[in-house]
């Protein structure tokens, strides 16, 4: 009996230094992950990657339902900026949050494919598509799928109605100005989301002057409240004391 119990906790231990392996993919999903809505009802959601208005066009792995789904202290700072945002009457507007380790496999997939240029006028018109991996754009793994990443952007409130996106529709460029993009409601941060172009990077002085204080409003109140930017994408987050900095999950968001 002894031997057995003993047996047990080897296996328990075992179970826990796997899942605080650097670099580890885990695919159930920890008590500490949140659905965003219900942490903050307020916010807005537009998780591009359960429907077709991303650069695949299509609904990516992993993605069976469109929830935000991130870690509780990533979920607790997010609530801080919200509430500041709300005095001003502003919402945060979530594009996605944890992706499964399927979900970047996808993008892999989709980046070696050459061929596959449907999206390419919108998501990366000026950029070669053999070129993705790089030039940064497309990786193997993300850090997203640590649970505390966050792609986000700032919305009047109440929102302005936003562009019904149609497969097969004319597509435009995303850095073009406000008004001959996709009309994403969003304050005008001077490109659409997943803009695979220099001009989505934060600190490009390119961009118009308001423009430039928008990004400085989201930037500054992420910041703020624990989390930092990356440095090619304006809209891209990710808590500084995140839980799981070596960590890749693959559970689906359901």
């Amino acid at each position: 009996m002894r031997t057995r119990f003993a047996m047990a906790g080897i296996l328990a231990l075992a179970s826990i230094l796997l899942c605080i392996q650097p670099g580890w993919t885990q695919n159930s999903m920890p008590e500490n992950f949140v659905d965003l809505k219900k942490a903050i009802p307020s916010v807005a959601l537009d998780i591009r990657y359960y429907g077709d208005h991303n650069f695949l066009g299509t609904r990516v792995d992993g993605y069976q339902a469109p929830k935000c789904l991130i870690t509780a202290p990533a979920a607790e700072a997010l609530a801080k900026v919200q509430a500041e945002l709300q005095e001003f009457s502003l919402s945060l507007k979530i594009h996605d949050c944890y992706r499964p380790q399927r979900a970047v496999d996808h993008f892999v997939r989709w980046a070696k494919d050459i061929k596959d240029t449907k999206t390419k006028a919108e998501f990366y018109p000026a950029v070669d598509k053999r070129n993705l991996f790089r030039d940064g754009y497309i990786a193997e793994k993300s850090g997203h799928s640590r649970g505390s990443t966050i792609d986000l952007t700032i919305v009047p409130v109440p929102a302005p109605a936003e562009e019904r996106y149609i497969p097969g529709q004319p597509l435009h460029a995303c850095y073009l100005p406000s008004g001959k993009r996709f009309n994403d409601n969003s304050i005008d941060m001077g490109t659409g989301f997943d803009c695979f172009h220099e001009l989505s990077h934060p600190g490009n002085l390119k961009m118009g002057l308001q423009q430039r204080i928008n990004r400085l409003l989201l930037k500054t109140l992420m910041d703020k409240h624990g989390f930092k930017n990356y440095d090619q994408e304006w809209w891209h987050f990710t808590l500084r004391n995140e839980p799981y900095p070596d960590t890749y999950f693959d559970f689906p968001v359901k």
